[in-house]
Formats: C-alpha cells, sequence, structure tokens
C-alpha cells in the first residue's frame, strides 16, 4: 500500500507534465505487455518456421506449434499486466 509520502512524490513528479504526457505515462504498461504479446508471437512463429524448413517439412506443424506457444505465452504476460494493475 502506497505511503502518503509515495502519493506526494508521485504528485510532484506529474506537477507540470503535459496532459500528453500524463496519459503515456499511465498508457507505457499497456504498450509495453502488447509490444510483449507481437514479439512472444513472431519469435516462437519464427523458430517454429526455421524449424520446419531445417527439417523439410511439408505441413508448417512447428510453425502452428510455434505461434501458439508464443499466442499463449503472450497473453499470460498481456493479462498479468492489465489485471494486475491497482492503480486506474
Amino acid at each position: 500500500m502506497a505511503s502518503p509520502d509515495d502519493r506526494e512524490r508521485r504528485e510532484r513528479d506529474e506537477e507540470g507534465l503535459s496532459s500528453l504526457a500524463q496519459a503515456y505515462r499511465k498508457a507505457a504498461p499497456l504498450m509495453a505487455a502488447s509490444t510483449q504479446l507481437v514479439a512472444a508471437t513472431g519469435l516462437m512463429a519464427g523458430l517454429g518456421y526455421w524449424g520446419d524448413v531445417k527439417l523439410g517439412h511439408k505441413v508448417p506443424w512447428m510453425l502452428l506449434v510455434g505461434a501458439a506457444v508464443g499466442m499463449t505465452g503472450g497473453f499470460i504476460g498481456f493479462f498479468r499486466t492489465v489485471l494486475g494493475r491497482k492503480d486506474k
């Protein structure tokens, strides 16, 4: 739980910021979470594609599995960030 000192410090940190800067500060964790979702999906799909090419598969099973694993991991991280926020 935030003490009064923490609240005062936060108010001083936001003092003098434009409304756009305050909005970006509040949205930064959400932007990072969505970037993590896209990066995890892309990385795992890329690894799956590489595995399919390396092993000579005609059907891209590793690509599909990699994309599914990446999406699962990305969504877990995304929802932990979004639902874990206490200050709204």
